[in-house]
């Protein structure tokens, strides 16, 4: 056969076969900046019979926003995206490729699972794409932002919980381990793809990172993120106050000393909000805690939250910011027997990881562990400042106060009274050095700003 026409005709039943999935790649990168590499893998599927063309996933590089990434894109067009020893090979050789440049990766997912008539070959090609994504996790070098590009079943699905960023297309996303409607029977219920793999039903799972309305929405999430990775110092205003803080101390009210936060996994365990933005220019990754009138209670899942928002922050070499106001564990027979303190522990570990700077702000409360874990000296912040009305103590209570205090021979009316008004005030936890600082609200900022000035040298 003529190589030119064989040539030609592969290339015209790639860009059939592909035109919807390259349509996709051009709403996220630069205009004509897709380079494709690997364009004419071609394998046969002897169940169907029927070629792979691209092995079901186009790969390449580009630039978004000038910047430049690697993409890797499964074809739902070739064998309803399914994977394939081949294209996880191909899949392989791209992040090769991202980790030899230390360039970021994003990833469209759209993909019902493995090919039919793969043998356990493909089992050993999707463990491989597995752990190197893991290794490009873990070393920090490669950020890697998953768009789920449509329906997401099988094990791609767990290349969603690695990497950095997930992001969900609103009414489009369905991501599940298992298909939906077998999870549904299985379940006995009748319930909908959406309902099973929807981002608001999988509120739990702490994959979903942000719900985009599209994938030029996606595209600039995407931007903004970079930006704050690979840029981690830009110039601000240095001396702005907050005087809404005077008036009211809530969580809206805090988000107003960054500039352009984004928050992370928003769905998951919202009494934690994890955000990354600037304060002064600096960028930063901080968890506030949103306990309105009473404070956070920590439970299995809130822990393991902070755990992974600490791996993210060590892992991009964040300074980490805790606004704290906890309750410490939660204190229920529930809690007590489940994987609560190994999260604690885990979460000690991941956070002692974490090179850059740390600072505590206890803007409500810190009692008893809340305050070790978050506001501690011996825990390793570097920086720990207290509202001046905040409350830092061993017990959140009069009853505590009792419990600590019962056994001495006097009123315990004047003692609670006496634990209440000496042993909660931030200013007795800043006479021997454990609070660096008691700040008036609305200038806080130029306090974080200073402290991150001269820790980052």
């Amino acid at each position: 056969m003529d190589k030119i026409q064989l040539l030609q005709e592969r290339k015209t039943r790639i860009a059939n076969v592909g035109q919807d999935i390259r349509k996709d790649i051009a709403a996220i990168v630069d205009e004509e900046s897709f380079v494709e590499l690997s364009a004419f893998s071609f394998s046969k599927n002897e169940f169907y019979g029927e070629n792979a063309e691209g092995e079901g996933v186009v790969t390449g590089y580009a630039t978004i926003d000038g910047y430049p990434y690697y993409i890797v894109a499964q074809n739902f067009k070739v064998l309803d995206g399914g994977v394939s020893k081949a294209s996880c090979d191909k899949i392989v050789k791209c992040m090769n490729a991202a980790e030899k440049n230390s360039t970021p990766i994003v990833y469209l997912l759209n993909t019902h699972g493995v090919q039919v008539g793969e043998s356990v070959t493909v089992l050993e090609g999707l463990a491989n794409v597995l752990m190197k994504a893991t290794q490009l996790d873990v070393s920090g070098g490669v950020s890697q932002y998953v768009i789920v590009n449509g329906e997401v079943y099988g094990a791609a699905a767990i290349l969603a919980a690695i990497a950095d960023f997930t992001f969900f297309v609103k009414n489009k996303s369905v991501l599940a381990i298992n298909s939906p409607f077998v999870l549904s029977a299985k379940a006995g219920k009748n319930l909908t793809k959406e309902e099973v793999g929807g981002a608001n039903a999988l509120d739990k799972t702490g994959v979903v990172s942000l719900e985009v309305e599209n994938l030029a929405d996606a595209r600039d999430k995407i931007i903004s993120i970079n930006d704050l990775l690979r840029v981690g110092m830009v110039d601000a205003e240095l001396n702005e106050s907050a005087p809404i803080l005077n008036e009211s101390v809530t969580v809206d009210n805090l988000l107003t000393i960054f500039e352009n936060p984004i928050e992370i996994n928003a769905n998951y365990e919202p009494e934690i909000k994890t955000v990354i933005g600037r304060i002064g220019g600096i960028s930063v990754a901080a968890a506030i805690f949103d306990g309105g009138d009473n404070g956070v209670e920590l439970t299995v899942a809130k822990m393991d939250k902070m755990v992974r928002f600490a791996s993210l922050a060590n892992a991009h070499n964040l300074p980490f910011i805790t606004f704290t106001d906890t309750k410490g564990l939660c204190p229920c027979a529930c809690a007590n027997n489940s994987r609560l303190l190994k999260a604690t522990a885990e979460y000690l570990e991941y956070f002692s990881y974490i090179t850059a700077p740390k600072i505590s702000v206890v803007y409500k409360k810190a009692i008893g562990l809340g305050y070790s874990l978050f506001a501690s000296k011996s825990v390793g912040f570097d920086y720990a400042c207290a509202f001046a009305n905040a409350k830092i103590a061993l017990f959140d209570s009069v009853q505590g106060a009792q419990i600590e205090l019962g056994n001495e021979q006097a009123d315990k009316a004047a003692l609670a009274a006496k634990y209440a008004d000496e042993n909660s005030d931030p200013i007795n936890a800043a006479k021997d050095g454990s609070i660096d600082a008691i700040v008036e609200p609305q200038f806080i900022k130029q306090y974080l700003i200073a402290s991150l000035q001269m820790l980052i040298g």
